[in-house]
């Protein structure tokens, strides 16, 4: 007599990716007749058929938790392949403006918070949205406003610039005088007085500056954004930045606190930061904080849900204000500097720098995880992978490239070539203020006609994998698979609106797959995750609906009711 589950599912469709890895399909059992009950046993999925089934009725005894579908879908586990949940969780418990949907809430928000907090010498936090803005540019006369003459520096939603008060300014010496970093720009008014809005590294002018929150504050922040995505049926994560950060602090010590005490229940792969301002020489760093990694988790099982063995590499910017890296200049250019390539964005990375630097990774056994948001940088990041490829053949790292807003045509077919997989955050692909307000005039019809080509990087053969990059933008797995398939916005903000790039849409079955199995490929888990078959680990959501049986347009209105990793209940009743 086999020892009874600790858990069954049964009463509803079960979905598994297809033996090729690039569709969800229904699972089936024993003679290919479709899987509607699952059991657990040891964290692990032991059996999958039907509730009549020997193998299953064997294996429910009297102490086994039963979970009734009822007609409810039971997925894999949702897989992140690139947010920030540490540094989003520091900020939900800073001065958070994800909620607010205008300037007015923002500032209502951030007047409240000073307040509330007399005793901050900062006021720090993050989530302002560049649409409220002209031109997308925060002044620093509307904070002064609300925050009196108390240094203010909070992030924009994409991390890649900060609204700053006249205090933080003052604080960080800029002025007038005050030359432009490398790698970023100081907005000034016509009198060439710092405006009040800092982007990419020169924000870290300011954020250098910043208070570190004590690690206690950091840990409950990692729990908290943890609890946030497993409500949202995440089981694994990439976290897309381990290191400092426009001034938010590492999020290594948190992981390991973490992981040590138990805490973390999810499976976590952290990419380790490439520090954009040095070069070789901080290698040897990067290895030594692996081998912290390593050490850390020899200590157990839930120690060892947190790895180190990616390096995150961030390539350009973003293309509303410029800084993303294009092979031809943008349109109507914002004011810029010589170094910038002729209003053509700029590379955060020397191109043959950026090849040596990957070679390097490669052979010290990392994966290495670029950001590339214009054509130029993924044009830049896959020469660096066929560089690597060519020194030293074809490895097992699984390299990705995230984001990719505008793929040259040239470019589409390398991905399956060359074995890199294409990281998508499918939520962006859809008209809203920052695309048809700040993207597209910039671009132009030709580069816009050129954005998010999933559908194309699909037929190419190239493999898929997919994230939030939350708190930009919602971690709901089913938000962006809605924004995938539809190219539209869910709810109010995509009714009636006009599909983006509508070519460009992903089935539903491609997209399922590409948010479990293919960033289960990215993360290195999916030889036991990422899948609903025996022998696999029991990361398992429940959804409200089946997706495959209501309409294309309903899918962000599916909620998760469980989530489970390796068997244990992280979230619902």
């Amino acid at each position: 007599m086999p020892t009874p589950a600790e858990l069954v599912f049964t009463g509803g469709p079960v979905y598994t990716p297809d033996a090729a890895g690039r569709r969800m399909v229904p699972a089936a059992g024993p003679g290919g007749r479709p899987v509607t009950a699952v059991a657990v046993a040891g964290g692990r999925i032991v059996a999958a058929g039907g509730p009549g089934d020997a193998d299953i009725a064997e294996l429910t005894g009297p102490r086994t938790e039963v979970v009734d579908l009822r007609g409810r879908a039971l997925l894999p586990g949702f897989q992140d392949a690139h947010v920030h949940p540490a540094f989003t969780g520091v900020t939900m418990v800073a001065c958070d403006l994800m909620g607010a949907r205008t300037l007015p809430e923002a500032l209502e928000v951030i007047g409240g918070y000073a307040r509330a907090h007399p005793e901050k010498e900062w006021i720090t936090g993050s989530g302002w949205r560049m649409e409220w803005f002209p031109g997308g540019l925060p002044g620093r006369l509307a904070l002064d406003a609300v925050v009196g003459d108390r240094p203010a520096y909070l992030v924009n939603r994409d991390w890649h610039g900060a609204w700053v008060s006249s205090a933080a300014l003052a604080r960080a010496g800029i002025d007038a005088r005050t030359p432009d970093p490398r790698d970023g720009r100081i907005e000034r008014d016509a009198d060439g007085v710092p405006q009040g809005t800092l982007h990419e590294g020169a924000a870290s002018l300011v954020g250098a500056l910043v208070p570190e929150p004590p690690l206690a504050e950091r840990v409950a922040g990692l729990l908290l954004a943890q609890r946030h995505l497993h409500a949202r049926g995440i089981t694994a994560w990439q976290d897309a930045i381990i290191g400092d950060y426009l001034g938010a602090p590492d999020p290594l010590p948190a992981y390991l606190a973490a992981a040590a005490a138990g805490q973390l229940t999810a499976r976590v792969q952290g990419a380790l930061w490439w520090d954009r301002g040095r070069g070789a020489e901080q290698l040897p760093e990067i290895l030594a904080r692996r081998e912290r990694a390593r050490a850390a988790a020899a200590a157990g099982e839930r120690a060892a849900r947190f790895r180190a063995g990616t390096v995150k590499i961030m390539q350009d910017g973003v293309a509303e204000n410029q800084t993303a890296a294009m092979i031809d200049p943008y349109l109507s250019p914002v004011q810029c500097h010589e170094h910038e390539g002729g209003h053509r964005g700029r590379s955060h990375v020397d191109p043959q720098a950026l090849r040596e630097y990957v070679t390097a990774l490669d052979a010290a056994g990392f994966q290495v995880h670029i950001h590339a948001i214009g054509d130029r940088a993924v044009r830049e990041a896959l020469d660096a992978f066929e560089a690597a490829r060519a020194a030293h053949g074809e490895r097992d790292h699984r390299h990705h490239i995230a984001h990719l807003q505008v793929v040259h045509p040239a470019d589409v077919p390398r991905f399956a070539a060359l074995g890199v997989t294409a990281n998508m955050q499918a939520l962006w692909a859809a008209h809203e203020p920052q695309m048809d307000e700040l993207t597209v005039p910039f671009l132009g019809p030709e580069r816009s006609a050129r954005q998010y080509v999933f559908g194309e990087l699909r037929d190419a053969g190239a493999r898929l994998a997919a994230g939030s990059d939350w708190g930009v933008t919602s971690a709901n797995p089913l938000e962006a698979i809605h924004v995938a398939v539809n190219r539209a916005l869910p709810g109010a903000a995509g009714a009636g609106a006009e599909p983006f790039l509508p070519a460009q849409r992903l089935d539903l079955a491609t997209a399922l797959a590409a948010y479990t199995l293919g960033s289960a490929y990215v993360n290195h888990l999916d030889s036991e995750t990422g899948r609903v078959q025996p022998g696999f680990l029991a990361d398992l959501a429940v959804l409200a609906a089946d997706p495959f049986a209501g309409r294309a347009d309903d899918i962000a209105s599916i909620s998760v009711e469980q989530t489970y990793v390796s068997g244990e209940r992280v979230f619902g009743g």
